[in-house]
């Protein structure tokens, strides 16, 4: 792909509607249909040199050094499948009279880097009952760490007072894992008490405890404690420390949280200004605010200008902005970038290039996608499922739909209402509404519990067919299994209200008061006012000016960018993609 005037490689001026790729014409076929003449290359996303697996040399100190590291890592692996440490330390304790400290302070480094801190904190609860382990303050300080990742604040607690009763002195570790603790559990108030003792009472909070409690009131939607404990830190004239990168990122994203984006902005601005670093993860929390390609687009361009390397993130967040905007050979030539930058795609990326061809019903794009994630050792979930057959579904294409929903059972997957709810869109896009009853009754027969958007999608297709009578009864079944009717499923309702006693049943299943007019139609008392209903020249319209149909019921959800990870990490990535509970299916 070649650059564009004096922007990066990947930016793409609102003037061109396509990229240039330079692929030789052998490996290239043309698709001419009435929507758009379609370049589509035989070798798309073949796998880079970086991609194969290679065989790592290893070199061993001596022989007895060879044997001992086979055999940890054999042990490691017996944990890692069975998902507990114990039995396998025990094993290998059984082998030696003692185990080797080496052994022992490696395996709880390792599962601590890979974050396995149900693991790390197994390992210390048995190494507490053991006589031949020294139960140090270092280990207490890593247990009662893990039990504030795994937010078990009552085994923190406790381990605070054993700790005060023997005699160990009060720890900015301990006091920030208990915080920490407080927080995960949502406990935001007792956390905020541990801040605010730490602060007035020692141990000075460090800077780790200033990122868990702004962290922490982000989560809880604390915004103005956030601001206040952020600003202190700005405004003082001699503040403990200055606020670094990571306390800078959390408060982008709190901006970006709240829907103020001139504000994250602003604070963008000001990282510059008091010379903090703008890393890739600063460019990314800015890029994930945008729905606009082009805004996407012009920050990567600043990321690359400043240095920053781009990430698999940065590159998933431009290749879903084309893909939303329906450019696809943009997204495409964004993911072929990315491999020839050496990065290695993640499962996320690979959907998001799948679900950009299937918006668009691109079958054989996405098959051709599909196909590269197995073969470049990235298996499909079932999210890359779901988004097959919504390809095919967006294609009209339902005989497809319906075999890759056999090749889905086929290969070990269970399919959730996300997957039998495409397939209810695709045949109330084409008005067959036996089909559409049909697959709901398969997936109640497969204990599948229906959802807003499966009654929604129901009532349309009954809609559809003047069925007001079908409709209403479907929205009455909906409410009585206690689930919230969205604002779609009460617009359909509406809308196929035509008689009076129609209108009337609508309004009041809704909660809409009765008009005067229909009152007086219906012989029944005034009492209402004409406010009830929006009018135009003395004809009624509907409240909500969009076009009620199945293709709006599967509006994607607002994707959560906070991240799980632990703050204290390097890979803290805020704009890291939350799986989502639903599928995003829009045509």
């Amino acid at each position: 792909m070649e650059a564009i005037g004096s922007q990066s490689l990947l930016y793409f001026s609102s003037n061109i509607c396509k990229p240039k790729l330079h692929v030789p014409l052998g490996n290239l076929r043309i698709k001419n249909n009435a929507r758009r003449l379609e370049v589509v290359c035989y070798d798309m996303l073949a796998p880079r040199k970086f991609m194969r697996k290679k065989k790592k040399e290893e070199i061993f100190a001596n022989p007895a050094d060879e044997l001992k590291q086979k055999s940890w890592r054999k042990m490691m692996k017996e944990i890692e499948m069975s998902g507990s440490a114990v039995e396998s330390l025990r094993k290998q304790k059984n082998k030696v009279e003692v185990l080797p400290k080496e052994l022992v302070l490696g395996t709880l480094v390792r599962f601590k880097q890979l974050k396995k801190w149900d693991i790390v904190s197994e390992i210390l609860e048995w190494l507490r009952t053991q006589h031949w382990w020294r139960f140090s303050e270092m280990d207490f300080l890593m247990l009662i760490t893990a039990y504030g990742k795994l937010a078990s604040f009552d085994k923190a607690e406790r381990l605070m007072k054993y700790m005060n009763k023997s005699g160990f002195a009060p720890s900015v570790i301990s006091h920030t894992a208990l915080m920490e603790a407080y927080g995960r559990a949502k406990q935001y108030t007792k956390a905020e008490s541990i801040f605010r003792r730490m602060q007035s009472d020692g141990p000075s909070p460090s800077p780790l405890t200033y990122q868990i409690i702004l962290k922490t009131f982000v989560e809880g939607d604390k915004y103005m404690e956030a601001k206040a404990v952020f600003e202190s830190l700005l405004k003082e004239e001699r503040p403990p420390f200055k606020p670094d990168q990571k306390m800078f990122h959390m408060m982008i994203y709190m901006y970006k949280k709240a829907g103020n984006y001139q504000k994250a902005h602003k604070l963008f601005s000001e990282m510059a200004v008091r010379g903090i670093p703008q890393s890739t993860v600063t460019f990314n929390s800015l890029m994930s605010f945008e729905t606009d390609y082009k805004e996407v687009s012009n920050i990567y361009d600043l990321m690359q200008q400043s240095g920053a390397r781009p990430d698999v993130v940065s590159y998933s967040l431009l290749i879903r902005a084309y893909g939303k905007a329906r450019r696809e050979s943009e997204a495409l030539a964004v993911f072929e970038e990315m491999l020839d930058a050496g990065v290695m795609p993640t499962r996320k990326a690979y959907n998001i290039l799948l679900d950009a061809f299937a918006i668009s019903g691109m079958v054989d794009e996405a098959r051709t996608v599909f196909k590269r994630m197995r073969r470049n050792r990235c298996e499909p979930d079932l999210y890359s499922y779901t988004t097959m057959v919504s390809a095919y579904v967006n294609a009209c294409d339902m005989n497809g739909a319906e075999k890759f929903f056999r090749q889905l059972k086929d290969d070990g997957f269970k399919p959730n209402v996300v997957v039998y709810g495409t397939l209810m869109k695709g045949y109330a896009q084409q008005n067959n509404l036996e089909k559409v009853v049909r697959v709901y009754e398969r997936m109640q027969a497969q204990g599948v519990s229906p959802n807003a958007t499966i009654y929604t999608t129901l009532m349309d297709a009954h809609g559809k067919n003047l069925d007001f009578g079908s409709a209403v009864a479907w929205y009455k079944e909906m409410v009585e299994k206690r689930i919230e009717p969205d604002k779609k499923a009460k617009n359909i309702l509406l809308s196929l209200a035509q008689m009076p006693e129609e209108k009337l049943e609508a309004n009041q299943l809704v909660g809409v008061e009765a008009s005067c007019e229909q009152l007086e139609l219906l012989g029944g008392e005034v009492n209402a006012t004409d406010d009830n209903l929006e009018k135009e020249d003395g004809k009624e319209i509907k409240s909500d000016s969009h076009e009620i149909n199945a293709d709006s019921y599967y509006n994607e959800e607002e994707d959560d960018y906070h991240d799980d990870d632990d703050v204290d990490e390097d890979d803290f990535g805020l704009v890291s993609f939350k799986d989502r509970k639903e599928l995003a299916l829009t045509s």
